[in-house]
């Protein structure tokens, strides 16, 4: 290698290590202003500046520095949530975890955060807790009695005609599955890690089953960009939470960055 090719190489290095700092530096911890009645239910975002928490009773907008742009009290019990086509779905159920519970998706205003429907998904068994928008259809996830040995997750098309559902030989989860998030080809479904109970199960497009993992994304995971999820977490006195970055792992299933 000639000293021009050798000083370019260099160059080429330390530009790469350049970019990796500052991308490492952006990737800093995002936490949602504020104090909540309730614990933090699920997050979704719109890949680019903008956060949506639901907090149980509490609907909150956020930038990507976590400084509130709207709030809105909600019904309980809502849980987690997806955005598609400048609106947002909020899984909903009086009584989750009850079997015979209505189930209902609620939808809001991406940008106000003003309610605009409300959608009943009777199917989901146990209340509805979560859902995810993926190819132009809602996949929602709900509560678990104790003799259950299998989750399950419900398909719709994109006006809520009930079209399938999937049983997932999990093993039992407490109350079910949390959150759920489709990302770079895979299912990524939280779970409490109560009465040590494993706390991540990723699956294929297809929810066969890939791994289940230790590390428990129950309060909130959404992929955002090539490699890269936004993991929710409660910190300090209830309630507070935040939102860190994680990557995929093939031991751990997600690790934080």
């Amino acid at each position: 290698m000639n000293n021009t090719a050798q000083a370019v190489a260099i160059l080429a290095v330390a530009v790469a290590s350049l970019t990796c700092a500052v991308q490492a530096a952006d990737r800093q911890p995002i936490v949602c202003d504020g104090q909540y009645r309730n614990h933090l239910q699920g997050i979704t975002s719109n890949q680019k500046d903008t956060i949506y928490w639901s907090f149980t009773r509490d609907l909150v907008k956020t930038n990507m520095k976590g400084e509130v742009l709207k709030q809105v009290p909600v019904k309980y019990h809502h849980g987690d949530l997806c955005l598609a086509g400048g609106k947002l779905y909020v899984a909903f159920s009086p009584g989750y975890n009850s079997p015979g519970q209505p189930s209902k998706v609620y939808v809001y205003d991406a940008d106000d955060l003003s309610p605009l429907d409300i959608k009943d998904v009777p199917e989901v068994t146990y209340g509805a807790g979560g859902m995810e928008y993926h190819k132009g259809h809602f996949f929602i996830i709900g509560g678990l009695p104790k003799d259950k040995q299998e989750n399950y997750v419900y398909e719709y098309d994109k006006d809520f005609k009930y079209l399938r559902t999937y049983v997932l030989p999990t093993g039992y989860t407490s109350v079910g599955v949390q959150t759920i998030c489709f990302h770079e080809g895979f299912w990524w479904l939280g779970c409490y890690t109560i009465e040590g109970k494993k706390g991540l199960v990723k699956t294929d497009e297809a929810f066969n089953i890939v791994g289940i993992y230790d590390t428990s994304p129950s309060v909130g995971i959404v992929g955002f960009g090539p490699g890269h999820f936004l993991f929710a977490r409660h910190f300090g006195e209830k309630w507070h939470a935040k939102a860190v970055w994680a990557r995929a792992d093939e031991t751990a299933g997600l690790v934080f960055e």
